[in-house]
């Protein structure tokens, strides 16, 4: 399965994704949530993805990070790796939908971009059995730009502001199902068309199942849970003018303006 967030007559709908020649298109809309079991449809006029006005596809009542799960971008920071997953929470009012504009904040004089893949949950998840699959788990992967406040990051012991700012977790375009982090996926950011950051999934210190048994053993995940599993090296500064593009292979790119505080 392949969906998006949009907006259609004037009210947010998830959209069915199909294929038609070589194109994404929505040929339908969720008439409850993408997770609810027996979800239902209801076709409309066929829109293609790129013309659609998207918006994030998740709504989270979470946003979970994983922090220094590349060996490679915890030796670019100067950090040791580490002995267990290192989770921080960004707020869902941090999201951005594909295409919005990341807010460089007045609080920083220092941006960076971290492209990730995102895993959005599927059904609730809490204290799973040793031998229980997390697939079960998953509703889909997408791409996600851990926007940082390298500066206030680097002040702060902990990482609600660097990490939090509004406009700091551009999501999308799409979440898909079509996909297999554990066989390796690849994960690119592009500043202006540079190529900034090279990675792959097949490299994560903790693998998804770690990540989320992990997680789920402090705190309940539900449906539409956005989890972000961490950047590979190559993180840095963007600047007002800048446009980012986040790419997660089998996801597509996310885009996204950057600009100073007005």
């Amino acid at each position: 399965m392949k969906y998006c967030r949009f907006e259609h007559q004037n009210t947010a709908r998830y959209g069915l994704l199909e294929g038609v020649q070589g194109r994404d298109v929505i040929l339908a809309v969720f008439l409850d949530s993408p997770w609810r079991d027996g979800v239902r449809t209801q076709e409309v006029s066929p829109l293609a993805l790129e013309e659609a006005a998207l918006l994030a596809p998740v709504e989270p009542s979470k946003i979970v990070c994983v922090g220094r799960n590349y060996r490679e971008h915890a030796a670019e920071l100067g950090h040791d790796v580490p002995k267990e997953p290192l989770i921080f929470l960004k707020p869902p009012s941090a999201l951005l939908s594909p295409g919005g504009t990341i807010i460089r904040p007045r609080i920083s004089s220092r941006v960076d971009h971290e492209g990730e893949l995102g895993v959005v949950i599927g059904k609730r998840c809490r204290n799973l059995r040793p031998d229980e699959d997390v697939h079960s788990y998953i509703l889909g992967y997408t791409c996600v730009n851990d926007v940082t406040a390298r500066d206030l990051q680097n002040q702060e012991k902990q990482w609600a502001r660097a990490k939090g700012c509004d406009t700091f977790c551009p999501v999308g375009p799409v979440v898909t199902d079509v996909l297999d982090p554990w066989q390796g996926t690849t994960i690119e950011t592009r500043v202006n068309g540079e190529l900034r950051q090279s990675g792959n999934t097949g490299d994560f210190i903790f693998p998804l199942d770690i990540i989320i048994r992990y997680v789920a053993d402090a705190m309940t995940l539900l449906p539409g849970d956005l989890i972000a599993t961490g950047t590979p090296k190559g993180v840095g500064p963007l600047h007002a003018g800048d446009v980012v593009e986040v790419t997660v292979g089998g996801v597509g790119t996310l885009r996204n303006r950057v600009e100073d505080y007005s």
